[in-house]
């Protein structure tokens, strides 16, 4: 039975950092989400095959994600194991506003460019192993007293039905932050909604976008947790801001079900 150890984890995301080869690939997903092999293959002086093997040990590490479009399998950069490593090693041992976070803050924001891409909209995709059932997973993300926790003191209302609101109310008001509508649920394995961010009038402006829940069962009582939030029309507001955003209520939700407690909340800025 395969158990959970940090540690384990931890030395997976090293050791693929190590190698410059497998920086450059993240470097080039960082420049630009979801590439193609032949695209990332274009620009490095070795074979498809040796390429390949980079990409299955950033995979392995979980700081790239895969998703299958047509007949391209398509490649995205996961900032998530380097945030908790961040968390882990870095972030209690050092001040918030440490001159060098900022730098930090820029590459687990995770922004994108799609200039040059025209067969697809922006994505972003997310993957965390949490140490909890799927069924415990699905209450965390579809229920208000455990949103209220992690997801910036916000309450999901839904009754999860096709076509009824998917609605994030702040914790004082009966005005949504972010509103949405169900597309599909089919509990505890996947959940699609709409996605309308309200906090602000930048992002109000933005037609709405598409948020996916997918919860996969894995030995030891372990959930993979992807997360794809696509559908932008183009480099919204809205995809700008959400971008570092998921990294943090991902982790929060995490450490949440794993221990009970929750993150401090994040820097502003």
């Amino acid at each position: 039975m395969v158990t959970y150890n940090a540690h384990v984890e931890d030395n997976r995301v090293f050791r693929a950092l190590a190698d410059p080869t497998r920086r450059r690939l993240l470097d080039q997903l960082f420049e630009r989400d979801g590439r193609s092999l032949t695209e990332l293959e274009s620009q490095l002086e070795m074979t498809r095959f040796g390429v390949m093997k980079h990409l299955r040990t950033l995979e392995q590490a979980g700081l790239v994600a895969t998703r299958k479009v047509g007949r391209e399998k398509l490649h995205y950069l996961n900032p998530v194991p380097i945030q908790l490593i961040y968390d882990r090693w870095i972030g209690k041992y050092a001040a918030l506003r440490v001159s060098a976070l900022a730098d930090l803050k820029a590459v687990l924001e995770g922004a994108t460019s799609v200039t040059n891409q025209v067969l697809t909209k922006p994505k972003q995709v997310y993957e965390i192993f949490i140490k909890a059932t799927p069924e415990r997973v699905w209450d965390a993300i579809t229920k208000p007293e455990f949103t209220s926790r992690y997801f910036h003191n916000t309450r999901v209302m839904s009754d999860l039905r096709a076509g009824s609101p998917f609605n994030y109310m702040p914790a004082e008001g009966d005005t949504p932050i972010v509103e949405g509508q169900v597309l599909e649920a089919e509990p505890p394995r996947r959940l699609v909604h709409t996605w309308r961010a309200l906090w602000n009038p930048e992002v109000s402006k933005d037609a709405p976008s598409r948020l996916t829940w997918e919860l996969t069962r894995m030995e030891g009582g372990m959930t993979k947790l992807t997360v794809i939030h696509d559908d932008f029309e183009g480099e919204t507001a809205t995809f700008k801001q959400v971008s570092g955003g998921w990294t943090w209520v991902l982790n929060n939700l995490k450490t949440f079900l794993e221990t009970g407690e929750t993150l401090p909340p994040p820097a502003a800025g």
